[in-house]
């Protein structure tokens, strides 16, 4: 197997267990590359989970009431996005296993893979899965549980009446899987809340707000040409670790010589060993998504901590392309000012009386949750990384699948008591405080007054976002 250069400057290191033996690549005197992390190894594509006990949310101060509550939440989890890499796995396989290069463990590994492409086309590729719909259920059920006298009022209020009552907007990406991540959310508020289905606004889509990642003209030129984010996304791939890692993985489904063979590019479905392992990733990550007992398990073709590798090198692809991206410059994530500018405007509109909302409701994608983050200053989104110094688990906090697992979702209650207004932000359902600049009402809280909110983001209803 070819040896290519370590990642300068890191040493290679591991939560809690060893990654894989390295011979292939191992150097006396190496430096050493990042750890990686094994409860994050599928990134992005990590099923959702609430991240907070609702018993230990703390009370809002003395006389206030709950007047409004909104959320931005990524789509539930999904299908395979298309059969490409299961395809190429495939005819790999076929290539071995004419050439006899096959291990025991590896005449399981079509089965797999096909039972992974078959689910997702049933689901319908880069569809929500059954698994997504009760994600988005859920998280409707627990707002609701949160906020019984918001939602129980609003019902209340509408009762009888035959003017405009209280309700609730929702919006969503062009994009299939938000639409039914939407309908997933109302049908589980409307299990838990009586009476609150008449006030539950057609879903509309709102791309300006929950897509802009595809029509950002400066972002997009950045994606195209940035030879700072090609350099970037490109130098962890390319090394002795990853080629190690690779070769080690596909041995366990692929003879010594066979993968041999793929690292010298001498085998047809793909160009190389770490294109191969990277396919084999990326479908692992996806069997997580689909529904709960569908009973594919690219577990043993691809362990944990190798898992865990391929997942380092997907976080530093959404570090550079959506996160915080480079010392200085918010091209990754100053987009999101028009959604912040939105989320500001909602409770602006509820403040000064113009708003008869309870609830907006947005439903979009990891490429606006992971902006939105770094705008916001969320935990795992305020580090950016210097030009030529590569992003790492040992000096950078982002990890994909805590910034935007699926489903992610960031949620703004706030409450009134007299002319005066406070928010409080959840962050996949954990009460979270808003940026280090931001003042709360008293120490420790995670209650702002909403004034304090617009001050720290430079917002206004005359200007918008000033950051």
């Amino acid at each position: 197997m070819p040896v290519r250069p370590l990642l300068a400057g890191t040493a290679l290191l591991v939560s809690a267990v060893l990654v894989v033996p390295l011979a292939a690549s191992a150097q006396a005197g190496a430096p050493a590359l990042p750890p990686v992390s094994l409860a994050d190894a599928f990134t992005t594509k990590t099923p959702y989970a609430p991240q907070q006990d609702p018993r230990r949310y703390s009370k809002a101060p003395a006389g206030y009431r709950p007047v409004l509550t909104q959320i931005v939440t990524r789509h539930g989890s999904r299908a395979l996005s298309d059969s490409d890499d299961g395809d190429a796995l495939l005819a790999l396989w076929d290539e071995a296993s004419a050439a006899g290069g096959l291990t025991a463990r590896g005449q399981g590994l079509a089965a797999q893979v096909r039972g992974v492409l078959d689910d997702s086309a049933t689901i319908g590729y880069g569809q929500l899965s059954s698994r997504g719909a009760d994600e988005l259920a859920g998280i409707a059920r627990r707002t609701a549980q949160r906020l019984p006298s918001l939602f129980s009022s609003a019902v209340g209020g509408a009762a009888g009446t035959t003017s405009a009552a209280p309700r609730i907007d929702v919006s969503t990406s062009s994009q299939r899987r938000t639409q039914d991540s939407a309908a997933a959310y109302v049908a589980g508020l409307e299990q838990t809340v009586p009476g609150i289905a008449p006030l539950v606004g057609a879903s509309r889509v709102d791309n300006a707000h929950l897509y802009f990642h595809k029509t950002d003209v400066a972002y997009n030129a950045y994606l195209d040409g940035d030879a700072r984010l090609a350099d970037a996304v490109a130098a962890p791939v390319d090394t002795g670790v990853t080629h190690a890692v690779a070769g080690a993985a596909l041995e366990r489904s692929f003879t010594r010589a066979f993968v041999d063979r793929l690292a010298a590019g001498d085998v047809s479905a793909f160009d190389d060993e770490v294109a191969a392992a990277q396919a084999l990733y990326a479908v692992d990550q996806a069997a997580h998504d689909l529904p709960a007992g569908s009973g594919w398990d690219l577990d043993p073709y691809l362990t944990r901590p190798q898992a865990a590798w391929f997942g380092y090198l997907d976080d530093v692809t959404s570090f550079y392309e959506s996160g915080p991206g480079f010392r200085g410059d918010d091209v990754t994530y100053g987009m999101a000012d028009v959604l912040l500018d939105d989320m500001f405007a909602t409770l602006e509109a509820k403040r000064d009386g113009t708003s008869d909302l309870v609830e907006q409701a947005r439903f979009t994608h990891a490429e606006e949750i992971m902006p939105l983050a770094a705008l916001l200053g969320l935990p795992g989104s305020t580090v950016q990384q210097a030009v030529g110094r590569e992003m790492t688990y040992l000096d950078n906090p982002f990890r994909g699948a805590r910034v935007a697992p699926m489903a992610a979702n960031v949620q703004w209650d706030l409450y009134a008591h007299g002319s005066s207004y406070l928010v409080r932000m959840f962050y996949d359902e954990k009460e979270t405080p808003f940026k280090a600049s931001c003042r709360p009402v008293a120490p420790g809280s995670t209650f702002y007054d909403l004034d304090e909110l617009e001050r720290c983001y430079g917002w206004s209803s005359a200007r918008g976002h000033a950051d």
